[in-house]
């Protein structure tokens, strides 16, 4: 689809459903907006992580960039830890090790921009 055919799109928070992330016990995924709207290059993703969840160490084929929403939690990225919060943005280039935990008592939840199409997830062993 080219830009040219795009269409504008307003998706209302009622209308988007929650999925599990089999991979995270704990963290839920939902698309906001994606090629299947009519997005031309970027999908939106709403990700929710429950007070103590925690998703293991993995790498994606493709770029992701991320706004905080809600909670305090931590992102492991590289070698590196990261606390995060609520109006924190980042970038987590392509191939690299990433993971996340929530230890407060309250959800943590993000906002996920990537390309649109093909993404392979590879889970790393401990």
């Amino acid at each position: 689809m080219s830009d040219a055919d795009s269409k504008p799109v307003v998706k209302r928070a009622r209308d988007v459903e929650y999925e599990p992330v089999s991979a995270a016990d704990g963290m839920s995924k939902a698309v906001l907006i994606d090629e299947s709207d009519g997005a031309p290059h970027f999908a939106i993703r709403r990700f929710r992580l429950e007070a103590g969840a925690s998703v293991p160490k993995h790498t994606n084929e493709v770029e992701h960039e991320q706004y905080v929403l809600a909670g305090e939690y931590t992102v492991g990225i590289g070698e590196e830890e990261y606390t995060v919060a609520a109006g924190d943005s980042l970038l987590i280039p392509a191939g690299t090790v990433h993971w996340y935990r929530n230890d407060g008592e309250l959800e943590g939840a993000f906002l996920c921009a990537v390309p649109n199409g093909d993404d392979s997830i590879d889970l790393l062993d401990e």
